[in-house]
């Protein structure tokens, strides 16, 4: 019964990782791939929440950016805008927030 138990906690933990900020609640996920790497999209408006949903390598981290943008923009058919691209944690966050131009 333990067990069943931390794999129930250990499951919930880890599902919370692609839920979006609370002001993205509201917005429907689109699951994206760009490049091989995966990514959980939340639009709203004029900018989108981006969760980056596999690991990252280091040698990755600096293409990241780009991938996320493009991530925006295949999963809501917007233009992301130059330079919008605004990591929430950190400059290696998996998570972002971008701006679109529809």
């Amino acid at each position: 019964m333990m067990r069943m138990t931390a794999r129930l906690v250990l499951m919930l933990a880890l599902s919370g990782c692609t839920t979006p900020s609370p002001g993205f609640l509201v917005a429907a996920r689109q699951d994206v791939t760009v490049d091989g790497m995966r990514f959980a999209v939340y639009p709203r408006g004029t900018e989108a929440q981006v969760i980056r949903l596999d690991r990252l390598r280091r040698a990755d981290r600096g293409r990241m950016p780009d991938l996320m943008m493009r991530a925006a923009a295949q999963a809501t058919g917007c233009r992301p805008i130059d330079n919008s691209l605004t990591p929430q944690g950190g400059p290696h966050s998996a998570v972002a927030l971008v701006d679109l131009r529809c």
